[in-house]
C-alpha cells in the first residue's frame, strides 16, 4: 500500500477539510483577531492620518467593518476615564502609545492593571456590571489603541 496517497484518501469528499474555503462565513477567532490587530497595528500608514484628538473625550474612528469583523481606533485624552463600549462579546485590542490604565471594581475590592505598549491583550465576553473595567489614562499625553471584535 502506497502511504503518501492516505492522506489524499482521507480528505476525499471535502473541499477542504481545513475550513479555509469557508473562512468568511465564519466568525473570526479571538487568535485571527489578534492576527489581524497586530498586522494592522505594523502599518501605521494606513490608520494614523485617522487619528483626531478631542481633549474633553476619547475619539472612535471605525477602520474596517465586515460581516465578521469590526476594526476601530481610540485616542485617550491625558487624564481621562471611561468604560469602553461593551457590547457582550469578545475583542481584542492593543495599545500603540501613550499610558493607560485598567481599572476594575468587584467584590473582592479595585484592581488596578497597567496595559503595555505593543501588547495584544483579549477581553472576553460582557461580564457583570459591577465588574466591568474603566479605562484611565494617567499620562500627559493622548493613548492611542487599536481594536477588533467579531462583527
Amino acid at each position: 500500500m502506497k502511504i503518501d496517497i492516505v492522506p489524499d484518501l482521507a480528505m476525499r469528499g471535502h473541499d477542504d477539510p481545513h475550513g479555509r474555503g469557508q473562512a468568511g462565513s465564519r466568525p473570526p477567532t479571538v487568535g485571527q483577531l489578534a492576527w489581524r490587530l497586530r498586522a494592522l497595528a505594523e502599518r501605521p500608514a494606513e490608520w494614523w492620518p485617522l487619528v483626531r484628538f478631542d481633549p474633553t473625550r476619547p475619539t472612535r474612528t471605525r477602520l474596517d467593518h465586515v460581516a465578521t469583523t469590526r476594526l476601530w481606533l481610540m485616542a485617550w485624552p491625558p487624564g481621562h476615564r471611561a468604560a469602553p463600549a461593551a457590547d457582550g462579546g469578545a475583542e481584542v485590542s492593543t495599545l500603540i502609545a501613550g499610558e493607560l490604565r485598567e481599572v476594575t471594581i468587584g467584590p473582592s475590592g479595585v484592581a488596578e492593571r497597567t496595559l503595555h505598549a505593543g501588547r495584544v491583550r483579549v477581553r472576553g465576553a460582557a461580564t457583570p456590571p459591577r465588574q466591568a473595567p474603566e479605562l484611565h489614562n494617567p499620562g500627559f499625553t493622548y493613548a492611542i489603541t487599536l481594536h477588533a471584535a467579531r462583527g
